[in-house]
């Protein structure tokens, strides 16, 4: 027991040394900390101590720096300020010296102006003395030695005038003439076709005179009969062994001839006999209208067009104008249609088109109120024709403005089948008709002295009076006259006007 209490005090006893050394060790560990850490918070606080001074150095060095910076550029400015209160101090003084300057020289200036007044008033009294006295010279008062200045200044501008407009007019006309000889020789050239001028032929050959008495009947029974069925008159007159049929109407005229010239051959004259023939005739001429507009319509290069169409263009066959067959007329339009259009870069399928129908109307014009070109239009815009087309038929005889290059190309094919020669031919009467209105229309315009129609119709040359006309007047009036045959007359083609004007002088020496 008593081991066991010494044992304990024993072990209490060495802890408690055991613990006193500890501690002891242990206050010596933080000591030596702290004195550490103490050595080390003051090499840091001596460490900033010298960076701070070192900073407050730098600072004091750049204070100084931009001190003398800022005094230096404070000098600058001030040299600069007092170079520029000079300057300007020497611009015062220049300024004031040009004011001065300024002032005496508009001084001299009144004073001169004064002078130039005085001076201006007396020569103007001078001018009108003078003046006064060139009116008592001249017996004129200066507006009217003004007026005859002008007209005289007036006449030498319109003489000058008329040089330039006759030296542009020819230009223009020698190259246009000569671009659209060159065309319309290319096309006519190309197209090279035979043309003749056809009529259709409305008299009946009789094998004898005993024949008329046949075809009138017992009291004219057989002639009235023929000529009711068939609508035509039938003429017997004293022309030997034949006899004329009339008829407005193309094609009732020439289904009348055919039956007639049947009956003729048959002998056979009665009624009954009549009628039948008449529409064995119709059923002919209708068949041959229809292979007619198509082969007219196949040669010219047209496709498409409708039955009704082609039925009316074969009807042209048994139409003439002055003596020229429609129907050949209107083919040869088209090819040459076709031919300027490619020319001159024009739809070819649209001028070919209306090249051939553009008479289409006078298939029907005997029938039905209007022109031919209105009439061939409403025709082909009924049937599905093309308006390009219908445009060009319509506007071939400028009964409506022309809008398109196709429009033009079909007026100038259709003038150049009408008028090239051998084409149409003209009565007597209606030739002498026409050059007589021509001559009319030229001499109903002021200092005419005379005119003369030339070539057929196709020229008219004027000659005017030159003390009433002057240059300019000549060239105005051809253009009025001209103006004046398009509105007045009909013609195929174009008539020249030529307006002469001279000036003669005559003396004699005795």
């Amino acid at each position: 027991m008593e081991e066991i209490v010494i044992g304990v005090l024993a072990l209490i006893v060495g802890a408690t040394a055991g613990f006193f050394i500890g501690r002891s060790y242990y206050q010596g560990v933080v000591e030596r900390r702290e004195q550490e850490r103490a050595a080390e918070a003051k090499g840091i606080i001596e460490q900033a101590r010298r960076e701070a001074r070192e900073i407050v150095l730098a600072a004091k060095d750049e204070a100084l720096i931009t001190r003398d910076e800022a005094e230096q550029e404070t000098k600058r400015q001030r040299e600069a300020l007092q170079e520029e209160e000079s300057r300007l101090e020497r611009r015062r003084t220049t300024v004031e010296d040009r004011a001065e300057r300024i002032e005496q020289r508009e001084r001299r200036l009144n004073k001169r102006q004064g002078a130039l007044d005085k001076r201006a008033t007396e020569l103007h009294k001078a001018y009108e003395k003078h003046l006064a006295e060139l009116e008592r010279i001249a017996q004129l008062t200066r507006d009217e030695a003004k007026e005859l200045l002008l007209e005289e200044v007036e006449k030498g501008a319109r003489q000058d005038m008329a040089r330039i407009i006759r030296s542009v007019e020819d230009e223009a006309k020698a190259t246009a003439e000569q671009k659209a000889q060159k065309i319309v020789a290319w096309t006519v050239q190309r197209l090279a076709t035979d043309s003749v001028a056809e009529l259709v032929v409305s008299v009946v050959p009789l094998p004898s005179e005993d024949m008329k008495g046949r075809i009138i009947g017992r009291n004219g029974r057989n002639i009235r009969a023929f000529e009711q069925a068939a609508g035509v008159d039938i003429i017997v007159d004293d022309t030997p062994e034949a006899v004329t049929i009339s008829c407005f109407d193309p094609i009732r005229r020439e289904i009348a001839r055919r039956a007639m010239a049947k009956l003729v051959l048959d002998g056979r004259i009665h009624p009954a006999r009549i009628e039948k023939l008449l529409e064995d005739a119709r059923s002919e001429v209708d068949r041959d209208v229809k292979e007619a507009g198509e082969n007219a319509a196949m040669e010219a290069g047209v496709h498409g067009l409708h039955p009704e169409v082609i039925k009316l263009l074969g009807r042209l066959k048994y139409r003439t104008s002055y003596g020229q067959n429609q129907l050949y007329h209107a083919v040869e339009t088209a090819h040459i249609a076709g031919l300027l259009a490619a020319e001159m870069g024009g739809n070819i399928a649209v001028a070919k088109a209306a090249g051939l129908l553009h008479d289409l109307g006078k298939a029907v014009d005997h029938e039905v109120e209007g022109t031919h070109a209105a009439l061939g239009a409403e025709i082909c815009r009924r049937y599905g024709i093309s308006p390009a087309v219908t445009q060009a038929i319509v506007s071939h005889h400028h009964e409506v403005d022309q809008e398109n290059i196709e429009d033009i190309i079909v007026e100038v094919a259709d003038a150049i089948s009408g008028a090239r020669p051998g084409a149409r031919r003209e009565s007597l009467e209606s030739y002498l008709r026409r050059i007589k209105t021509l001559e009319e229309v030229a001499n109903s315009f002021d200092g005419v002295a005379e005119s003369y129609a030339l070539q057929a119709g196709r020229e008219v040359r004027i000659i005017v009076k030159p003390e009433e006309l002057d240059d300019l007047g000549a060239m105005q009036l051809s253009k009025d006259v001209a103006r004046k045959v398009e509105e007045l007359m009909q013609y195929p083609g174009q008539i020249k006007v030529t307006v002469i004007r001279e000036k003669r002088a005559v003396e004699y020496a005795r």
